[in-house]
């Protein structure tokens, strides 16, 4: 770590050619998805799914600093300096074209490595993500909070992209982004767009916030909630009337709820539930799997979604703190668009999308699947 203090100010200039550009154009070329750097290894490149070692020389400690640092401004170093690690885009030229790309710089074993995943220049709509037809539906509250959760690289922030995109196209509003880094470049089409970048635009989320207040906003995607200031931020956004999208770590959509609780002190928590009740219009559970289909054109992987909406019975076990029965809640809630993970991954499996074994894998109940897919179908308990 010696050698990583002595790069304590930034040469990063906007624009300025740079020597790890070679490696990000190349990545472009074979349609790399991820950009993978690790001292004492050659560039690696996720290509259709597999991890594939570029025949280059292997990367030293002082060239990884040399490649990766230029990339930072002043305010990314001190924030890697201070934390380990940061998060920022990158944009790249080819042919005339930009492409972005979302790096994360970190240590690992007191050594400097970089992941970089190329965002996507198209957005794709809910057909071509294989969505559900209930999604439209969460695009069209005048007000509250609709979060996505998920696993890191589970495509939240496509499945919101492509759920904001349907509103440009439909509906008459003003989107403001607040991210860090922004993912997708969005065209105004019916709707006025404005994306804010931390760091670029404005210096940090709650800035952003304060002065998003002032900027007329009727929609907002304000990113990933990561700690107390942000949930409360965005959740005070919904309740003076904007619409607010999110994004979560969580596994499933009851567990968003123990989550978001996590963020606060125990005397807090009768508080937070009453705001989530009363703002929390849909919670989206996401994964990823990879689709037996073949031939160009065919999708490789497919959204596995749990959807939870905020119905009264919804409303009631989270107030009275009944969330083990928020399961049971989304299985009779059918009627309303409401899915559990099974209901998504029954639906692939039957229309020759996933194999059964892949079904099998990720399902929380592989059991009750599998009778699903026999047409037996499994009653749930009373919840009330």
């Amino acid at each position: 770590m010696a050698v990583i203090a002595d790069w304590t100010t930034s040469t990063y200039e906007p624009g300025k050619e740079l020597e790890i550009d070679k490696i990000f154009r190349l990545s472009v070329k074979h349609g790399a998805s991820d950009i993978h750097l690790q001292v004492g290894r050659p560039p690696i490149f996720r290509i259709k799914g597999t991890l594939r070692e570029l025949q280059m020389d292997v990367i030293s400690e002082e060239q990884m600093i040399e490649l990766t640092f230029p990339m930072m401004d002043q305010r990314n170093l001190d924030i890697f300096h201070n934390t380990g690690g940061a998060d920022f885009a990158k944009i790249i030229v080819l042919d005339g074209d930009p492409w972005r790309f979302r790096v994360n710089l970190l240590t690992q074993l007191g050594k400097v490595g970089m992941v970089a995943r190329r965002v996507e220049r198209f957005i794709p709509n809910f057909e071509g993500l294989n969505l559900p037809p209930v999604m439209e539906r969460l695009c069209k509250f005048d007000q509250g909070m609709v979060l996505l959760a998920g696993v890191t690289g589970s495509g939240k922030s496509t499945t919101i992209a492509s759920m904001l995109n349907w509103v440009n196209q439909n509906m008459r509003k003003h989107i403001l982004t607040i991210e860090d880094p922004i993912e997708f470049v969005y065209t105004s089409d019916k709707c006025l767009i404005n994306q804010r970048e931390l760091g670029m635009d404005v210096s940090d989320f709650h800035v952003a916030m304060k002065h998003a207040v002032r900027e007329d906003p009727d929609i907002m995607l304000v990113g990933e909630m990561r700690d107390r200031e942000t949930f409360e931020t965005a959740i005070h956004a919904a309740e003076t009337g904007h619409l607010v999208f999110g994004t979560i770590h969580a596994s499933t959509a009851p567990s968003t709820i123990g989550r978001i609780l996590d963020l606060f002190p125990q005397d807090m928590h009768s508080a937070i539930r009453s705001s989530m009740v009363f703002n929390m219009r849909a919670i989206v559970a996401q994964k990823l799997l990879p689709t037996i289909l073949e031939g160009e054109g065919q999708p490789k992987r497919v959204p596995i979604l749990e959807i939870m909406i905020f119905n009264p019975t919804v409303r009631k076990l989270i107030m009275e703190e009944e969330d083990e029965k928020l399961s049971a809640a989304i299985r009779i809630g059918k009627e309303e668009g409401m899915q559990r993970f099974n209901d998504s991954l029954q639906y692939f499996v039957e229309k020759e999308f996933v194999s059964r074994a892949a079904a099998f894998e990720v399902s929380p109940n592989v059991e009750e699947l599998k009778m699903a897919l026999k047409g037996i179908e499994v009653k749930g308990a009373a919840i009330l």
